[in-house]
């Protein structure tokens, strides 16, 4: 019984030990197959840095202002007889916009032109008596003193009634309204918003460092989310001659053309000073670009060099070399510059020539071996205009 119990034992541990052994040498086979297996080459879209000259521009954001821009109010108190202008209308110099009650004023300028009348029959009757030395000088001199008061009162009422006539300053287009027929008007009471609009003004800033580039009659440029696909030109006209001793910015004004009135005061735009030098740098697509906090990157793509090439495996008998790839990715730490539409300007780490990889370089890794294929590959331009924009 002693005997077939041990028997037993010994042929479960001889089972377990053959099983045990065999899986030991599938492992070593599959950590083998590991470590030779070459990955298939990675199928990528590329571009070459290529050398360029952009316009050399400074940007800035901007605020629209106007020429000329008031809100028309009341000079004098007194009570809206007619309103002679619709909001939003464009007015010229000199139209009447509101109309006051003057009815007491025009009752009492009868009366003051009368006495302007008397006074100055008075004059003459004085003048002609001291000719005939009947009165003094002082009779004549009192009675041009009282038509000097007599034209003057007259003067007033009219002067009055003129003011009570509210009319535009210059031409521009009106606001909406802010008074109604009937309303009794306080000295200073606002009436509407009167603003010229072409041209118009923008007030942007620079920083004192670029005082020295610039200088009027440089073009600017304007662009913004109130102008779709729509770049308007116009000229610097001022230049403030003191810097802000808070920022160290200095405040500069161009002038733009209006016409059609697509800009508003209190707007803000984009602006960008084009000057008259351009700037040579070597671009390549914004999209080849692997970005990251500690630097950017991207990859360059070269041949292999060396045992390695056309074998990456080390020449295994089932990886002839005539089927193996002869590209591999470099990744290429770079400094970027200004960005324009598709491309990027690199300041340092690339040079004219280099193939790169122009898309998806988030998903590859330095060393690995690609494969190019261009049919994909989008079209990069330097002032896209998309579709759905």
């Amino acid at each position: 019984m002693t005997k077939r119990i041990f028997l037993t034992l010994l042929g479960l541990i001889v089972v377990v030990g053959a099983i045990a052994g065999v899986k030991v040498l599938q492992i070593r086979q599959l950590m083998a197959q590991g470590a030779n297996f070459v990955p298939p080459p990675e199928t990528v879209t590329t571009a070459q840095a290529r050398s360029d000259s952009w316009e050399a521009v400074l940007t800035s954001v901007g605020s629209l202002t106007a020429v000329q821009g008031v809100t028309v109010a009341a000079e004098l108190a007194g009570k809206v007889v007619r309103i002679a202008f619709e909001p939003g209308a464009q007015v010229h110099a000199g139209d009447l916009l509101v109309q006051q009650d003057i009815s007491s004023e025009e009752a009492q300028l009868p009366g003051a032109e009368a006495a302007v009348v008397l006074a100055r029959a008075d004059l003459a009757r004085a003048n002609d008596l001291l000719a005939r030395k009947i009165v003094p000088q002082s009779d004549v001199d009192a009675a041009l003193a009282k038509l000097q008061q007599a034209e003057a009162a007259a003067e007033t009422i009219r002067a009055t009634i003129a003011k009570k006539a509210i009319r535009a300053p210059f031409t521009g287009r009106l606001g909406i309204r802010l008074i109604n027929l009937g309303q009794m008007l306080k000295e200073g009471q606002e009436i509407v918003s009167l603003q010229a609009l072409d041209p118009i003004f923008v007030d942007f800033l620079l920083p004192q460092q670029r005082l020295a580039e610039i200088r009027t009659g440089l073009t600017v440029r304007l662009t913004g989310n109130a102008l779709p696909d729509a770049v308007i030109e116009g000229k610097i006209t001022a230049i403030n001659p003191q810097v802000d001793a808070a920022t160290r910015n200095v405040r500069v004004q161009a002038t733009v053309a209006n016409k059609d009135e697509a800009l508003h005061p209190g707007m803000f735009v984009n602006v960008a000073v084009v000057l008259p030098t351009r700037e040579p740098v070597i671009t390549i697509p914004a999209t080849a670009v692997l970005y990251a906090p500690y630097s950017d990157s991207e990859f360059v793509v070269e041949e292999k060099t060396g045992e390695a090439a056309g074998n990456p495996a080390g020449g295994g008998a089932d990886d002839p070399a005539g089927d193996s790839p002869d590209l591999v990715l470099r990744q290429q730490f770079i400094r970027l510059g200004e960005q324009r539409g598709d491309f990027v300007a690199v300041l340092s780490g690339l040079k004219e020539g280099d193939t790169i990889v122009s898309t998806g370089a988030f998903k590859l890794r330095n060393g690995q071996a690609v494969v190019v294929d261009n049919t994909l590959s989008p079209k990069f331009e330097l002032a896209p205009k998309p579709e759905d924009s």
